[in-house]
């Protein structure tokens, strides 16, 4: 299902404008980098869709019973248990067997380079696995929307390109995706932009 801004503006107390009159439709299935120059208002874009945030202006039209997921910029795992063990949980969680899961699980692994890194537990993986594993768990959550804040902004240029080269898996469930980006090469992973500096 689709998810739509129309006529989206937002603005701090004092005054001061991010954007606004942002018309865009995300669809099922496609990932969208939302770029702009700093202080744009990238994030606070990504909590409007999510919901946290009331726009000042417009309206953001997602369905009310919409799984959102938001996958931040610094992975956040569970130091003990292993890779496989993150991807597993939402499947669970959604009412898969464990053997099910762990099956589906491995074949989302081994979409985002970490099959073999299956055993390992999240506090051994490198910052560029950790992240793909951020990612991979999203994707098995199956969430209506992903919101993905900046995923290379704390990486070095190699573990970012790591992370760059699986961001076209993220919508392969029918997920929509949104990706806040500063990053060029992020950008061009991407099938679509949005650039909220034509907004200001």
């Amino acid at each position: 299902m689709s998810v739509s801004l129309r006529g989206v503006g937002h603005r701090w107390p004092n005054g001061t404008e991010l954007f606004h009159d942002v018309d865009r439709t995300f669809d099922e299935g496609t990932v969208t980098a939302l770029v702009g120059p700093s202080g744009s208002g990238k994030s606070t874009l990504l909590a409007i869709l999510a919901r946290m945030t009331a726009p000042t202006s417009g309206r953001v039209e997602l369905p009310d019973d919409a799984a959102v997921l938001w996958v931040f910029q610094n992975p956040h795992g569970v130091a003990r248990r292993t890779a496989l063990d993150h991807v597993t949980l939402p499947l669970l969680a959604r009412g898969m067997r464990r053997r099910a899961a762990e099956d589906r699980a491995m074949v989302v692994l081994e979409r985002f380079g970490l099959a073999v890194r299956a055993t390992a537990r999240f506090r051994e993986l490198s910052g560029g696995e950790a992240q793909r594993l951020m990612l991979a768990r999203g994707v098995a959550a199956a969430p209506t929307l992903m919101l993905v804040d900046e995923p290379t902004a704390q990486l070095d240029r190699t573990t970012a390109a790591e992370v760059n080269d699986v961001i076209a898996e993220l919508a392969a469930a029918g997920t929509t995706v949104v990706v806040a980006t500063h990053d060029d090469a992020t950008r061009a992973a991407c099938g679509a932009v949005l650039d909220l500096g034509a907004f200001r």
